[in-house]
């Protein structure tokens, strides 16, 4: 059965992972607050993204049970653990134009442009984060990784 989020992402698809396929690894959320958190995050930045570039999209990655997020050496602090984050690209749009959108145009906790190179507009991808006013406040931080070292804005 499937689980409708919002009207263009669905529990599943927030929560697909071939590492956890292949692994064994069972990655669905029966936790209520970690799937209002997917929601959430759909709500407040996919289904924005999705609207505004009017092309169909699924996250890279969404949800991570701890098992997942251990066996792909992620940080025990990752919001994705919680619900709270999606790495995502839109096919057709460079994944720096797709971060400078989301800051302007969305609300946001954190906003990482990840393993972006200047000049190759598919490289990388964007990571959102967004937290529900209960458990904290959106710091609407933007940060670039190169695959070396995480700097501080959007730099790409």
């Amino acid at each position: 059965m499937t689980t409708q989020l919002t009207d263009h992402f669905t529990l599943e698809e927030m929560c697909r992972s071939d590492t956890a396929t292949r692994l064994g690894i069972d990655n669905i959320p029966t936790d209520d607050v970690i799937i209002a958190n997917l929601r959430t995050v759909c709500v407040h930045v996919l289904e924005p993204v999705r609207t505004h570039f009017d092309t169909p999209f699924s996250p890279n990655s969404g949800y991570r049970c701890s098992a997942l997020n251990k066996a792909i050496g992620s940080s025990s602090k990752s919001q994705h653990t919680k619900g709270q984050a999606a790495d995502i690209e839109v096919p057709g749009v460079d994944n720096s134009v797709l971060a400078e959108w989301i800051k302007e145009n969305c609300t946001f906790d954190q906003l990482i442009l990840e393993f972006y190179k200047s000049g190759e507009p598919t490289s990388g991808w964007v990571h959102a984060s967004f937290i529900l006013p209960d458990y904290g406040v959106n710091r609407e931080q933007c940060i670039t990784f190169d695959g070396n070292a995480y700097m501080q804005g959007l730099q790409p």
